[in-house]
C-alpha cells in the first residue's frame, strides 16, 4: 500500500515538493513517519490513547528534523473542521477507519473539506465485494454463504464491522468533490495468513506478486482491502 501511495504522490506532485499531510486514524504513526521521513509536513490525528502513545514513542526515537515535521492531534477524524481550515492539506490519508464508522458519508466529506484543489485522497476500506472469500478459503461454506448478501462482518478482533463496496464509494467520492482517480487492491494472496506469521525467506517475492496483482483485474477485485485514490478538484 505504501508503495501505491508514492506512486500516487509522485505522479501528482513536483518531485522534491514538501507536501502538507493529514493522516486520519493514524494509528501507531507508521505511514505518518514514514512520509516525515521523507521531507513532508505531518499531521496525525488519532483518539485511541494507546496508539497515540505509541506513535509518540516512535516519534520520540526520530531525529530532529523529522520530530519537528510531524505533530499528533487527539480526536476524532470526523471533527477535522474544528481543528483545520478547509484547504489545509495536499494528501489525506484515511487508513482501516472507515469499517469502524457505521456511518461514513460526513467523515468522507470532511475529509474532502480539508483537500486543497488538486490534492490526493487515500482511503483503506475493507472490500465489501469480496467478504465471501476469506470464509471460503477456510472452508467456513455458511460463512461464505452468508457474506454474499451483507457488508457486515467480524474482523479479526472480534469487533462487528462493515466493509465499503467500490462501486457505492465512487459515487460518494464524486458526491464530495473528490472523483476516484485510480484504485487497487490490498492483500490479494495473504489474506489468510494468520497476523503472528512471520515474513518468509521470499518477502521480496511475495511483495511484488501482491503489487502486481494489486493493481491487475481480475485479481485485484478480490483483494480483502480495497486503496481508493481520489482527487479534489
Amino acid at each position: 500500500m505504501a508503495r501505491q501511495l508514492d506512486e500516487q504522490i509522485a505522479g501528482r506532485f513536483a518531485v522534491g515538493r514538501r507536501l502538507r499531510v493529514l493522516d486520519v486514524g493514524m494509528g501507531r504513526g507508521a505511514q505518518a513517519l514514514r512520509l516525515a521521513r521523507a521531507g513532508h509536513q505531518v499531521t496525525g490525528v488519532e483518539r485511541d490513547a494507546t496508539m497515540i502513545a505509541a506513535a509518540r514513542e516512535a516519534l520520540a526515537g526520530q531525529p530532529e528534523g523529522i520530530r519537528e515535521r510531524m505533530r499528533i492531534v487527539e480526536g476524532d477524524g470526523r471533527d477535522t473542521g474544528v481543528h483545520f481550515l478547509p484547504g489545509s492539506f495536499d494528501v489525506v490519508l484515511c487508513h482501516g477507519v472507515l469499517m469502524y464508522v457505521e456511518e461514513p458519508d460526513p467523515l468522507l466529506a470532511g475529509l474532502a473539506r480539508m483537500l486543497a484543489p488538486g490534492g490526493l485522497l487515500s482511503l483503506v476500506v475493507r472490500n465489501g465485494d469480496a467478504l465471501a472469500l476469506r470464509p471460503g478459503l477456510h472452508g467456513d461454506w455458511a460463512g461464505a454463504l452468508a457474506a454474499f448478501d451483507t457488508v457486515s462482518y467480524r474482523d479479526r478482533l472480534g469487533l462487528d464491522v462493515r466493509a465499503d463496496r467500490l462501486a457505492t464509494l465512487t459515487a460518494k467520492l464524486a458526491g464530495i468533490g473528490a472523483p476516484l482517480h485510480t484504485w487497487y487492491g490490498v492483500r490479494v494472496f495473504t489474506d489468510t495468513a494468520p497476523d503472528t506469521a512471520t515474513p518468509p525467506d521470499d518477502l521480496e517475492a511475495l511483495l511484488a506478486a501482491e503489487e502486481r496483482a494489486g493493481r491487475t483485474d481480475p485479481y485485484r477485485s478480490v483483494a480483502a482491502l480495497l486503496h481508493l485514490c481520489g482527487v479534489r478538484g
